[in-house]
């Protein structure tokens, strides 16, 4: 069953031959979101020696992952492994490393950064991923609090408002709350907004 994280986590477990390894979990949605993760981070510790990292995106299915310098393999792979061993998608793992000046191999980097991430999921609460859709529609200022609160009654989210002649509205629903969602809209606006195709 596919699982992903509830709430984001940094974890630093014991130093490893005097080399750090911070981990970053991330709730993600989409490739851009866990690239931006990965700016900030990187940002945030800009003296770092690495960041690698992995993340598992559901929709479209995507795996990537990277040793950002580190040997081949040593550190995207072992992260991402561990990620997949648990079935998580939607989720970002970003490992930032402090060289310690110890060496510690391909077999020591790869018992490292998996470790490092298997012990920060150990103490997460992964919750069953839920397939979503975004959905982008315009409507008229009259049904504001109206619209907005079918949104929340059918546990979606806004992601973005607008205000112009119209609300535009960008939200994310669960893919089994969009009929009924549609449903209340089109009843709700005498079938002035009809959802078909309105995705973004």
């Amino acid at each position: 069953m596919k699982q992903t994280v509830m709430t984001p986590t940094r974890y630093e477990g014991d130093p490893v031959k005097g080399s750090r390894f911070i981990v970053d979990i991330v709730s993600v949605t989409n490739e851009s979101e866990a690239r931006h993760t990965l700016a900030s981070i990187g940002g945030e510790f800009p003296d770092a020696s690495h960041h690698c990292w992995a993340w598992r995106i559901a929709q479209p299915a995507i795996e990537r992952s990277s040793d950002d310098g580190e040997p081949s393999g040593s550190a995207g792979r072992p992260i991402l492994a561990q990620l997949a061993g648990r079935d998580l998608v939607d989720t970002a793992a970003i490992v930032t490393r402090y060289f310690g000046g110890t060496k510690l191999g391909v077999g020591g980097l790869v018992r490292a950064y998996g470790g490092a991430v298997g012990h920060a999921l150990d103490g997460l609460r992964l919750v069953p991923w839920i397939a979503m859709t975004e959905l982008c529609f315009d409507h008229d200022y009259a049904h504001t609090d109206a619209i907005e609160r079918l949104v929340h009654e059918a546990a979606g989210t806004i992601l973005d408002r607008s205000f112009t002649m119209s609300v535009s509205l960008h939200i994310r629903l669960p893919d089994a709350a969009i009929f009924d969602f549609a449903s209340a809209i089109a009843d709700l606006t005498a079938g002035a907004i009809v959802l078909e195709n309105n995705d973004c």
